[in-house]
C-alpha cells in the first residue's frame, strides 16, 4: 500500500459515490459532500444514493471503518483532506451547451476553503468537461476565490472516470488505463497517488489532453453502437441475421477490434474502402433504408481531402511538391488514392506540381489503375521527379502524405522558408527541420 490520502469528493452521484467507497476501501480517508441531504444522510447510514451492484456493501464497510463519511460543509471537507474530486454532474443545455453550473459553483467553495488553508491542495476534476475548462474556467475560478496561485498554493489535475453503471466497482480495478491530466508534476504524483492498489497503465499527460480523452471514448462507444444497428438493420432487410454478422465481425481483433485505421491523417483510398461504402449505401437505398452513420463516411472522406488542398493554399507558395502517390505506402495501386485529386486540384489552380513516389511508375501501371491515373492526371509523366531530394529542392512546400520509410528523413533536409505539410505525422517531432511546419490533425 502506498501513501495513504485524505481525500474530498465534491458530488455524490454515481461517479462520486463509486470513487468515495473504492477509495475508501482502498484506506484512504474519503469526505463525501452534497448539498442534497438525501445523499448526505444515506451514506451516513452506511447505504448507497445510487442502485449499483456492491456499493452498498462498501459504503457500509467504509463507514464502519471509520473511513468514509459525508458533509454537506464544503469548507470542512476540504480544511480536513489533501485532495478534493469534483464529481458532478455536466448535463446538456437545451442547444447541447455543456452546463457548468455545478462545476462553478462546487469550484468556487473549494477556492474559498483554500483562501484559509495554509497547506498545499489538490483539486482534481473528474466531471466530464470539453477541452479548455480546466485552465480557462476551473483555476481561474479558484484564483479568484481564493486568491493564491496554482501550481505554488494548490494543484491541479482532470482525472475523467471510465465506469460503466451496472459494473462500475469491476470497472474502477480494472480499469484500461488511469489518465492523469497535470498541471505539474506535483500535481499528477498527488492524482497517482489514489491508485496504488489499482494495477493498470498510468497515463500522465496535458490537462487538455485528459479531457479530450473521455469525449473520444464516450463517442467512439456511440459511434459503434449506431454502426452496428444500422449494421443491423440492413442486414434485416436481406433477410440476413445481424447477430450473426456482427459476432463474426468482432472476432478479428487485428484489424476490427484493434488500433488499426485509429490514427488521424489523410483521407482513406484504394480499391476496396470507397467502392464498398458506396456499395452498401446503394443498396440501402434499393431497400428505403435511411443509414447516417454509413452515408457520412465518403462525405466525411471528401472532406479531408478538401482539408488538405486548404492547407497547401494557406502557405501562399506555388511551387508544390508531393511525396506518395498511391493510396498507402509499399503499393502501386493508385486507384481511388485521395492524393490524385489533390494534386489534380493544384493543378487545376495553376500551381507547380511535382511529385515522387519509389513504388509509382506511370508506364508500368496497367489496367484500372493506370486508367483512374489518366483521368485524374493525364499528364502525370512530366509531374514524376527520380528521387525525393529532387522535389525536396524543387519545392516551397512540401506534402508527405504516407508513411513510407524513404520519406522519414526528409524533415532533416528542409530549409528556411519552406513549409512542411505532414499528412501522417512522421516528422511532427524532429529537431533537426529548419521549414515551417504544419499537420493535418495537430
Amino acid at each position: 500500500m502506498g501513501e495513504l490520502m485524505k481525500v474530498s469528493i465534491f458530488g455524490l452521484g454515481y461517479v462520486g459515490c463509486v470513487t468515495a467507497a473504492c477509495l475508501a476501501r482502498d484506506g484512504h480517508t474519503v469526505i463525501g459532500v452534497d448539498i442534497n441531504p438525501y445523499k448526505v444522510n444515506q451514506i451516513q447510514a452506511g447505504r448507497s444514493p445510487v442502485i449499483e451492484p456492491g456499493l452498498d456493501d462498501l459504503i457500509r464497510e467504509g463507514r464502519s471503518s471509520g473511513r468514509l463519511w459525508a458533509t454537506h460543509d464544503s469548507h470542512e471537507a476540504v480544511l480536513n483532506s489533501d485532495v478534493s474530486l469534483i464529481c458532478v454532474g455536466t448535463p446538456s443545455s437545451e442547444n447541447g451547451r455543456l452546463n457548468l453550473d455545478y462545476v462553478d459553483k462546487v469550484t468556487a467553495e473549494i477556492g474559498q476553503a483554500l483562501a484559509v488553508k495554509q497547506a498545499y491542495h489538490v483539486v482534481v476534476v473528474r466531471s466530464t468537461v470539453l477541452p479548455g475548462t480546466v485552465q480557462d474556467r476551473v483555476i481561474p475560478i479558484l484564483c479568484q476565490h481564493s486568491g493564491r496561485s496554482p501550481g505554488a498554493d494548490f494543484g491541479v489535475s482532470m482525472n475523467p472516470e471510465f465506469l460503466r453503471e451496472g459494473s462500475a466497482i469491476h470497472d474502477y480495478y480494472h480499469p484500461s488505463y488511469i489518465v492523469i491530466g497535470e498541471l505539474d508534476a506535483r500535481s499528477g504524483d498527488a492524482v497517482q497517488a489514489l491508485y496504488t492498489s489499482v494495477d493498470a497503465n498510468v497515463i500522465r499527460t496535458a490537462v487538455p489532453v485528459a479531457e479530450m480523452v473521455k469525449y473520444v471514448n464516450n463517442a467512439f462507444h456511440a459511434l459503434k453502437v449506431a454502426f452496428a444497428n444500422e449494421v443491423g438493420n440492413l442486414c434485416k432487410a436481406q433477410g440476413l441475421d445481424g447477430q450473426e454478422v456482427m459476432e463474426i465481425f468482432v472476432q478479428d481483433r487485428r484489424l476490427n477490434l484493434s488500433p488499426a485505421y485509429l490514427r488521424p491523417g489523410f483521407a482513406f483510398g484504394g480499391s476496396c474502402l470507397p467502392k464498398d461504402v458506396r456499395a452498401l449505401n446503394y443498396r440501402a437505398k434499393e431497400l428505403d433504408l435511411t443509414l447516417p452513420v454509413m452515408s457520412a463516411i465518403l462525405a466525411s472522406n471528401e472532406k479531408q481531402i478538401q482539408l488538405g488542398i486548404r492547407m497547401v493554399e494557406r502557405t501562399g507558395k506555388q511551387k508544390i511538391g508531393i511525396l506518395g502517390l498511391s493510396f498507402k505506402a509499399g503499393t502501386d495501386d493508385i486507384r481511388e488514392s485521395p492524393i490524385v485529386p489533390l494534386v489534380e486540384t493544384l493543378v487545376g489552380r495553376g500551381y507547380e506540381v511535382s511529385i515522387y513516389d519509389e513504388t509509382v511508375v506511370p508506364d508500368q501501371l496497367i489496367g484500372a489503375n493506370r486508367a483512374f491515373l489518366e483521368r485524374g492526371i493525364p499528364h502525370i509523366a512530366s509531374l514524376m521527379r527520380s528521387s525525393v531530394d529532387e522535389v525536396v529542392d524543387e519545392a516551397e512546400a512540401i506534402v508527405i502524405t504516407n508513411n513510407s520509410a524513404a520519406y522519414r528523413e526528409v524533415a532533416s533536409r528542409t530549409r528556411p522558408g519552406q513549409v512542411l505539410i505532414d499528412f501522417i505525422g512522421i516528422a511532427k517531432r524532429n529537431d533537426r527541420m529548419r521549414a515551417q511546419y504544419d499537420g493535418i490533425c495537430w
